[in-house]
């Protein structure tokens, strides 16, 4: 008996399929006789459609059982109920959950009847969740998804599938695609609809035309082809006309056949009933309504796609002025939406239109900032939309202009056109705000070579929105004349609270806020390349996270300072501290400078050029700091060694160098009395703008100085015979045979300068930064020779310039000397009586 089993199922099966496939031809004859009767139109598809449903439910019941909520949709045309006898069958089968073996099982079993059945089955297979990821470079999917109704199963998992793509920003993306497809399809008929042979789906003013114009409403204003085109009535009976026609078609071809071509005109003519003395004749009428109809649809696409508001999001559309509210009323009342037009903006690559930015700014005022965020998601989507991307700065600035920016961050008001007049910012405290997110979101498209180094910074941030955050917040206590820093930071922790960060968050951004001066300080105002600050530095940042945005905020806020303010030298030196800094976390945490050095002095040695001796160059480098080896390449080294070997008492040597931030000085002399002075006032006396200056000096006696200096005023690259000349004049003033103080007299009295309030020079002396230097920092009034004076008054007071750091922040000079006297600090009473000395230079009483 067991063995009759198998026997009796498969027996059991064929009738099965035997009864489907007669379910199936019934359903097919009908409509074939209303195709041949000419009334193959909406009522016949709709009653096939009906036929088709009835047979996929009594599959899917055949399939079971199930492990979890299934359920099967149709797409297309086939949604819509326009199936016509040769039309693909599209659907969509959705599964709650993952889709495990005994789901493929039951996939198996349901689709595979459907194929032996002869069907043309278009199935799409997916996971409820899967709707997050919703491809948005398959249109035809996206397209399909619109017409979509349920046929069995759980119909609420399509609308969790839809929730999970995010519906309206799906729409836009549906919409835009379809406005290409349509495109695209047209340009391969030549862009008319007046085809002699027309397809009468694809064709200009064809069923796709139609389809589209009908989606473009539903996506958007179902109200819109009602208002303007060729009206609903005269589309419904375009559209019964075309389906009658496709339906013949399909009848007299037997397959899936859709152009009305010559040899089938005639045919469709005598089953549609036209009537005429002769075939050409029934044919001219038969192709003169085809075209009269075609121009119905054509009118009423075209006024679709020009009038037709992009849908966006919750009471918003997108017009050709921008994103807008649907009912502005409506908005008005809800403030905790309005962001959501700045978001939908911001995906959408447009603006804010000015009537939604008007009604956000007649109201911004009735509310206060916590009802911009009542609850946790609204606060998680202000997160999500600071994330740094194209078009953040726009919709930032228009969230200022309207009042928005303000009424959410309360604090931001009090700088809002704040003037701070240091003769150093160009722009008014909150356009400098935005104009750092701005210099940021510059780095994310293309940016210059030379930023792709602080662009994968950018792209390596794990919460770009915390950044941002601080940005917007970092001068806010600029609206008071103490410490801008700290109150900033304590104006940043009411946002906290009324945001609801993280005990992380709230770090981050502190930190931001609190220190974004600091990188700045230390890149342009210390030494950076000893390894002492640089470890100081990379203990106080603590993790390279922070690193980088500190690095980029830094970047961001002197380059929005000015136009003129970041130079490319400061840039530089700026990428060095976070190479440096970011080497020392993440590599040895301390005994990488001492490798190093120990490396870079192996390789220098491994390299020797023929004419010199390992014991040579050792004895050249003992005593010069390990900086010397970190600013100069092996052949500089091996040059010096070489000029160093017979190096007369009253000899000089020099030679200028061309680089890409400007131009390298280097000298080689014996010690004497003012020699960085004097070398530094020849450049200026050339009208040399000084970025950095390096003096090394060996045990006995010998000096190695280096300049980084920018020619603004082109002279070497204008005088043939600039560079010989230079270094002619540098030679005469370092051996006393000429006098510069008289030249840089003559020369500033001959430069125009405007009239603008001064300040005073401050002075300050730091014991405890470095291990080996006193670091004097002056901040003064930008002039012609500074350097020169400030320098001569240290020698004046006993002192060694080691290194001195040169910045210029609109009219002030901030110039950070590296001290030391008989090789050691500078006690107390010697720091008193050289800031003595200086303060008399800088007020001009010597």
């Amino acid at each position: 008996m067991s063995h009759d089993l198998p026997l009796a199922r498969d027996g059991a099966h064929h009738d099965a399929r035997l009864a489907r496939a007669a379910r199936l031809e019934a359903a097919r004859g009908e409509l074939r006789e209303a195709s041949a009767r000419g009334e193959g139109g909406r009522h016949a598809m709709r009653q096939y459609s009906h036929r088709m449903d009835a047979l996929i439910q009594q599959l899917y019941a055949d399939a079971g059982p199930l492990t979890q909520s299934v359920a099967v949709f149709a797409l297309g045309g086939y949604g819509r109920r326009e199936l016509c006898l040769h039309s693909d069958v599209d659907v969509l089968i959705l599964f709650a959950g993952t889709i495990g073996r005994d789901d493929e099982r039951f996939l198996h079993a349901f689709l595979n009847p459907l194929w032996d059945l002869g069907l043309t089955i278009g199935h799409h297979v997916r996971e409820v969740a899967e709707g997050g990821g919703l491809e948005s470079d398959n249109s035809e999917f996206l397209l399909a998804l619109t017409d979509a109704r349920p046929v069995v199963g759980d119909a609420t998992l399509l609308d969790e599938f839809l929730d999970a793509a995010n519906l309206p920003r799906t729409h836009a993306r549906t919409l835009d695609a379809l406005k290409g497809l349509i495109a695209e399809r047209h340009a391969k008929f030549n862009d008319t609809l007046y085809q002699l042979e027309p397809d009468v789906k694809d064709s200009p003013g064809g069923l796709r035309d139609l389809f589209g114009a009908h989606t473009i409403a539903k996506l958007t204003d179902p109200a819109l082809l009602a208002n303007g085109g060729a009206g609903p009535r005269a589309m419904d009976d375009a559209e019964e006309f075309l389906l009658r026609v496709r339906s013949v078609l399909h009848l007299d071809t037997g397959r899936h056949h859709n152009v009305l071509s010559h040899e089938l005109q005639e045919r469709v003519a005598e089953r549609l009933g036209y009537t005429g003395a002769t075939p050409s004749q029934r044919v001219e009428r038969l192709m003169g309504d085809y075209f009269r109809h075609a121009r119905v649809i054509d009118r009423s696409l075209r006024f679709a796609l020009k009038a037709a508001p992009a849908p966006i999001g919750e009471n918003l559309v997108r017009g050709a002025d921008g994103i807008r509210f649907v009912d502005a009323r409506e908005a008005s009342e809800r403030p905790e939406t309005w962001l959501g037009a700045f978001q939908a903006a911001l995906d959408a690559a447009c603006p804010v239109s000015d009537d939604a930015l008007g009604t956000i700014g007649q109201n911004a005022g009735r509310f206060a900032a916590e009802a911009f965020f009542p609850s946790a998601g609204h606060r998680d989507a202000l997160l999500r939309f600071l994330r740094l991307r194209p078009g953040l700065y726009a919709r930032l600035s228009e969230m200022h202009e309207c009042g928005l920016l303000g009424q959410m961050f309360p604090e931001f008001k009090a700088i809002n056109c704040r003037v701070v007049r240091d003769f150093y910012h160009k722009y008014t405290v909150d356009e400098h705000t935005l104009l750092t997110i701005r210099n940021l979101e510059r780095l994310l498209d293309h940016p210059p070579r030379d930023r792709e180094r602080f662009a994968r910074l950018l792209s390596e941030l794990k919460a770009s929105e915390l950044l941002v955050l601080s940005l917007i917040y970092h001068d806010v206590g600029k609206w008071t004349d103490e410490d801008h820093t700290l109150e900033s930071a304590r104006m940043a922790h009411q946002m906290f609270d009324r945001l609801a960060l993280s005990d992380e968050q709230r770090a981050e951004v502190d930190f931001l806020v609190r220190e974004h001066i600091r990188m700045s300080l230390v890149a342009f105002r210390r030494d950076t390349e000893d390894p002492e600050i640089v470890r100081q530095f990379a203990q106080f940042i603590g993790v390279e996270e922070r690193l980088k945005m500190l690095c980029l905020m830094t970047l961001a806020d002197v380059e929005a300072v000015s136009r003129e303010t970041l130079t490319p030298w400061k840039e530089e030196l700026l990428w060095r501290l976070y190479v440096d800094t970011y080497n020392h976390l993440t590599l040895t945490y301390g005994d990488e400078v001492i490798d190093r050095e120990q490396s870079q002095h192996s390789a220098l040695l491994a390299q020797l050029p023929p004419d010199l001796s390992a014991d040579e160059v050792s004895a050249f480098l003992e005593g010069l700091p390990r900086r010397y080896m970190q600013l100069f390449s092996h052949e500089a080294v091996y040059k010096h060694v070489r000029l160093a070997r017979d190096l007369a008492p009253d000899a000089v040597q020099a030679w200028l160098d061309k680089v890409d931030s400007g131009w390298e000085l280097t000298v080689l002399t014996h010690d004497r009395p003012f020699l960085f002075s004097n070398i530094s006032g020849v450049l200026s006396s050339y009208g040399m703008d000084i970025l950095r200056g390096f003096a090394f000096t060996k045990p006995n006696g010998l000096i190695v100085d280096l300049f980084h200096f920018t020619d603004d005023e082109r002279f070497l690259e204008l005088n043939a015979e600039g560079e010989a000349e230079l270094l002619k004049t540098l030679g005469e003033v370092v051996l006393g045979q000429k006098e510069i103080a008289a030249t840089l007299r003559g020369r500033e009295q001959g430069a125009f300068r405007r009239k603008l309030p001064g300040f005073a020079p401050v002075v300050h002396c730091d014991n405890d930064s470095s291990r080996r230097y006193t670091i004097v920092e002056i901040v003064a009034e930008d002039a012609l020779g500074l350097l020169y004076r400030v320098s001569r008054a240290m020698s004046d007071s006993g002192c060694d310039v080691d290194l001195v750091l040169i910045a210029t922040e609109g009219r002030r000079a901030i110039d950070v000397f590296h001290l030391t006297r008989d090789g050691r600090k500078l006690t107390l009473e010697e720091q008193a009586d050289v800031t003595t000395n200086l303060q008399r230079v800088l007020e001009g009483r010597s």
